[in-house]
Order: structure tokens, then sequence, then C-alpha cells
């Protein structure tokens, strides 16, 4: 069933950590990952640090730290690496590394943000991701702010191999950004981005936002333009959302025609200077190295660590808990930080047959190029189009999907919708656990 209106929710993973739930008894990750291929994983060590909170922020983040927590932290990471590795390596007749073990094909800090660090806690916290096979010949992507992206942390990610830095700019007017609760000014932003060029990474990624108080078209295009002086090669332009205990949380207008009116002068905007589309929210220019990691996240496992990060496997993903609040986020953090236990998964769900292939779809059809059927048979045994007859027919009425024998794919507005599409692809099980999640 579709809710009514186009912004729904952000569905960039599935299921979302609101369906997560104790796993008891907690099983050991070596169980967990012993029948699993691990090859071209993914590796995500999570920052739960900014600076600030924005008030459309609803990550697993707290703002600020003392010196000796980020220190605490990162030995916490050193603790759950060790028992991850050691877990790993107990996993026999898997992977081509050194150790038997697994082998990575991409990774990423995240957060948070990661760049909270110093440039010292940056070097270690690389040597730490270090410890994993293949990292610093694998791309590496990591997320940053004007604030933090100095030129001492800049060239230490550099130094350590990494191809991507995204940094969250939301608007280059400094009103708009103080109305988002995000308080900079342009003149920090582009100083940050001269950093970023300047030290050299292959890729430079701008987030934008959309649906912002007071925001225009006029100004919104202000803000592309201001930011395509720079050239990125990718942008993610978000809708703005207002989530339960974000800053902005009290804000009760409806405004999809204004976001919808926005995204689509933003979309035709890029398309026009020559980046592609691969979702609602991402664009980028076309290369030869664009999206160049042999990970699937379809079919390819993560690894994470760090309190807010999850792990991926085909049946299932867990995590530690989740929380908004900035009192439960330090709580949580808190305990992280204590623990000397990281060999078994805590929290999380269990995907049975059906919600794997429901996944499948939902994480192929986001995408601009869509599912392609073929895999999805080799995968499964049965054609999408029979396994999901009910939504994709009522998406076909709507001509948001087009189906062919290859492939099935999103139509321009049915990218336009893909946050409507995605909740309404959830399973009526993850809806409930969701629905009864106590948010806090």
């Amino acid at each position: 069933m579709i809710s009514t209106g186009p912004y729904q929710g952000y569905v960039y993973a599935y299921p979302h950590k609101t369906a997560y739930r104790p796993l008891d008894p907690a099983p050991p990750l070596r169980e967990v990952w012993a029948d699993e291929s691990l090859d071209a994983l993914f590796l995500y060590v999570h920052i739960p640090f900014c600076e600030m909170r924005c008030g459309f922020c609803n990550l697993f983040t707290r703002t600020g730290a003392p010196e000796e927590l980020t220190g605490a932290y990162l030995d916490a990471l050193d603790r759950q690496a060790t028992a991850v590795l050691d877990q790993l390596s107990a996993v026999s007749g898997h992977g081509p590394s050194p150790e038997g073990a697994a082998s990575f094909a991409t990774a990423a800090f995240g957060g948070g943000t990661p760049t909270y660090l110093t440039a010292a806690e940056l070097e270690r916290l690389c040597d730490i991701a270090g410890r994993f096979p293949g990292f610093g010949a694998i791309p590496l992507g990591v997320e940053t702010s004007p604030a933090t992206a100095t030129t001492d942390r800049l060239t230490v990610l550099a130094e350590r191999g990494t191809t991507r830095v995204s940094i969250g700019v939301q608007s280059f007017i400094d009103a708009e950004a103080r109305a988002a609760v995000r308080p900079q000014k342009r003149a920090e932003v582009e100083a940050a981005l001269d950093r970023i060029r300047a030290v050299g990474f292959p890729t430079l990624n701008i987030d934008l936002i959309y649906g912002i108080d007071g925001q225009t078209p006029a100004t919104w295009l202000h803000s592309l333009n201001a930011a395509l002086a720079w050239r990125p090669e990718e942008l993610y332009l978000y809708p703005l959302y207002v989530r339960p205990l974000t800053g902005l949380g009290r804000r009760a207008q409806d405004w999809d025609d204004q976001r919808l009116t926005l995204y689509r002068i933003g979309r035709d905007h890029l398309l026009a200077e020559g980046y592609e589309q691969v979702s609602m929210r991402m664009f980028r220019l076309p290369s030869e190295k664009a999206g160049g990691t042999e990970y699937c996240c379809q079919t390819d496992g993560m690894v994470g660590l760090g309190c807010g990060a999850r792990s991926y496997t085909s049946e299932l993903h867990y995590s530690f808990e989740y929380a908004v609040g900035a009192s439960q986020v330090r709580s949580i953090i808190d305990d992280y930080v204590r623990e000397d236990d990281f060999t078994t998964a805590r929290v999380g769900f269990r995907l049975d047959d059906t919600e794997r292939r429901r996944r499948h779809l939902l994480q192929s059809l986001l995408q601009a190029e869509g599912l392609e059927r073929d895999s999805y048979r080799a995968r499964f045994g049965s054609d999408v189009t029979d396994d999901f007859a009910a939504e994709l027919v009522l998406f076909t009425e709507r001509e948001w999907v087009e189906t062919t024998p290859a492939a099935v794919r999103l139509t321009a507005e049915g990218l336009a919708h893909s946050d409507a599409i995605g909740p309404a692809l959830f399973s009526s099980g993850v809806h409930a656990l969701m629905a009864s999640y106590e948010a806090r």
C-alpha cells in the first residue's frame, strides 16, 4: 500500500534499525558468518561525534566529546576490530586473504563526522582499519563538514588512501543554513572546499538540501550553481525531512509540492550540466572510474565497527542499540567504550527468504539502472514480476515503473517518488516492528 505523499522516508537500507530487536541468545560472530561468502566485503567504521547537531539530523551521533572520550572510543574500536578479525579468521575455507578469512572491496568512515577526530586520531583510526585485508588499496570514502575539513586532517586522509570525500553543505545561503539549524557561513564552506581540492581526492561529493524554510527556486539554483563552481564529481540532493527528536521536529507545515518542484529543478539542472542520475538523490559526472568497486550492496556483506554501525550477512543484519535522543545516544556510546566482549551479535533482524527477495528488489529498484531480472532469477530461482506482482502492477499503473524482458526500473516520475516507493515495499512484519519501536 502506498501512503499519501511522495516523502514517506529515505530508504538507504532494509530493514530500518527500528525493526531490529535483541537477539536472544546472542549468536557468536563466527556462527553468523560461517556460511557466508567473505569476498568483496564492505568495511564501515562509524564515528558518532559532531561539532554541532543539524536541525534535520536523526543520525546516531552526539555533539561534542571530551578528548578522553574520543580516545576511549578508538580504544573500543581497536578491541572490536581484534574480536571481529579473530571471529572471521575462525571461519575457514572462505576468502583469498592471507588469514584465509575475508577480503574487502570498499571501505567508508561515516558518522557523525569522522573528521571531528584530530589528525593524530585519524591516523590511529586508519591504523585500526588498516588491520583489515585490502585497506589502503581499496576505495575509501570519508564524510566531513566545513568546520572540520582542515588541511592537517585532509592530508592524513589523502595519505592513507581516501578516494572520496563527502561534505555536508546543505545550502550556500547563510539564512537558509540557519533555517535548517546548520549555522555556518558561506565563506567557511568555500574555504573548506578550497582545502579539499588543494589536498586532492579523486572524488568530491557535495550534499545539498531542498525544502528549507524560505528557500525558493531562485535560491535553490543559486546553491546548485555555487556547488557546481567546484565541479564536484558527485552531488547528493536531499529533501528536507522533519523527524521526531530532531531540532526541526516541531514543524507541522506540509510542503510536498515545494519539495517536488525543487527536486525537479535540481534534477533537470544537473542533467543539463552533464551529470547522470544514479538515484533520486545521487548525481555524478560520467567517467570510467565512476562507481569503481566490485562491492554489490544487494548480495555482498558488510562488516561494521563502532556503536552506530550495521553489519550485514545474507541472513542477519545486526548492530548495537539505536537511538536519536541525545541522552540515550550518550548512554549507548558510554556503554560501548566500556565493552570488552565484541564476539557476538547483540541486536538485529533475521531475513527469511521472502525478506531477502524484498531487500534485493528495494536495493536495486531505487537505483536508476533498476533490477536485472536475470540476476534476480539466478539468485532466487524465480522472476521478480511473479514474486512482487501486486506491488509492481500498482507502481506501473501510476507510471512509476517500466518492465522490459531484461529489467525492472523506475521511470523519471518513479525516481521522483522513490521515498514513497521504498516504504511501500516494506513487508507488513517490518512495518509492525517499526511501528512498535519506542522512539528515544
